[in-house]
């Protein structure tokens, strides 16, 4: 086993016999066959390379078994077994994302359809509810410049997805998933560009956005992130692909849960959940539905 130098000694921790102990990494991005990742609870960042075939998404935490670490250039390297790896947002130490209060919705000023119209079970809900508070989530977007639209680098990877340069567009999204793991609209966009192939790890694109914004929320969130405050459609769109994916999954129990909490979120259905929930809850499967 190569020797750690110094520096790496402060990173992982000899067991006894000098073997190394199992190590918690946060995945900051995935390329090829490494993944740059930090040390759970701590800033040190180092270079994985994962032994035999494990897929990890920005966000999770793994569980590693190390072989051998050492630095090259100064860099840390470790090359271990993957154990396992998890969704869990609260240990990642992020600061969560400020919500700017709106004011308040009334469903009675909301436009429903004409009045005899009849009303779904969940319109009644919202109605039997009352008036409640509206937030705007904040967007985080590293590179980006409020006074320079030309520097969105979301943008920048819808154009290359668009011009079937998607390769770039993954390794771009990665890169801006590794600055800042806040930025929700990465892992939806990091979704999207597996969803046809693998929903199973589209899921897991989609779900760490959407734990990372649930940590602005708490477990007693009540009000609204209306789809026309738009900070908040990377959330929205984190909720949206996850449910997609976990109905392609045949999870249809969690897919319509996740639904029903999304029209109570954004009440307005700007991404067209009504028309799918139906669906839902008369069981039908994701190859059973019509889509047009």
């Amino acid at each position: 086993m190569t020797r750690p130098d110094d520096s790496m000694d402060e990173l992982l921790v000899e067991g006894e016999g000098g073997q190394l102990e199992a190590v918690e990494l946060v995945v900051l991005a995935v390329k090829d066959h490494t993944a740059r990742c930090r040390l759970l609870g701590a800033d040190r960042v180092l270079t994985l390379r994962p032994v035999g075939l494990w897929e990890l998404v920005p966000g999770q935490v793994a569980s590693v078994e190390p072989h051998k670490q050492w630095s090259f250039r100064g860099h840390p390297f470790l090359s271990g077994e993957v154990l396992s790896a998890r969704i869990d947002a609260l240990v990642l130490g992020l600061v969560p994302l400020k919500l700017e209060d709106w004011g308040s919705w009334d469903p009675s000023e909301h436009y429903w359809g004409e009045p005899n119209e009849p009303r779904e079970s969940w319109e009644l809900e919202i109605f039997a509810r009352g008036p409640r508070p509206s937030f705007e989530m904040e967007q985080v977007i590293p590179g980006a410049s409020e006074d320079d639209w030309d520097t969105d680098p979301i943008i920048e990877s819808s154009d290359l997805k668009a011009a079937g340069q998607e390769e770039e567009a993954k390794r771009l999204l990665q890169q801006i998933a590794a600055d800042d793991l806040r930025c929700l609209d990465a892992h939806a966009h990091l979704g999207n560009l597996v969803f046809d192939y693998n929903p199973a790890l589209a899921a897991l694109h989609y779900e760490v956005g959407l734990r990372i914004g649930e940590l602005s929320l708490g477990p007693d969130f009540d009000g609204l992130l209306p789809w026309g405050l738009v900070d908040n459609r990377p959330f929205l769109r984190c909720m949206h692909g996850y449910g997609l994916a976990l109905w392609r999954l045949r999870r249809l129990d969690e897919t319509r849960d996740l639904f029903r909490r999304m029209l109570w979120t954004n009440p307005t259905d700007n991404q067209g959940i009504r028309f799918l929930l139906p669906d839902l809850e008369a069981g039908r499967s994701w190859e059973e539905r019509t889509w047009d």
